[in-house]
């Protein structure tokens, strides 16, 4: 599997999906995406709020659980940690959550998947 502009390139099979073989699943591509457009939107959060962040740094754990209708990604767990000078911890879980809220894959996701959010500052 290759991304259109070759930025990600790696193995994919049942096993990389199912089991514990070598290789990334959709799962994990959808973690990289969430994690990435969500770093991006607490960016530009506190940039409107008036601050410079140095570092942000987020993990998505996507949970695939099987229900009664087969497979379903059933939530998403965000969890950021931010380096931003002149911020109080308020203000950073504040405009976190503005940013899971703003986030055009946060969106995307919402109806089908609960989000949940651990924000922290370094």
């Amino acid at each position: 599997m290759k991304t259109g502009k070759g930025g990600i390139q790696g193995n994919y099979s049942f096993k990389s999906r199912f089991e514990e073989g070598e290789g990334t699943n959709p799962e994990e591509l959808i973690g990289a995406a969430h994690a990435g457009c969500f770093s991006m939107a607490l960016s530009a959060e506190l940039a409107n709020a008036g601050f410079t962040g140095t570092s942000v740094q987020t993990t998505a754990k996507v949970h695939l659980d099987k229900g009664d209708a087969g497979f379903g990604v059933t939530r998403i767990d965000l969890e950021t940690e931010g380096t931003v000078p002149g911020a109080d911890e308020a203000t950073f879980v504040k405009l976190a959550e503005q940013a899971k809220a703003n986030c055009p894959i946060s969106r995307l996701l919402s109806p089908g998947a609960q989000i949940s959010l651990s924000a922290k500052l370094a």
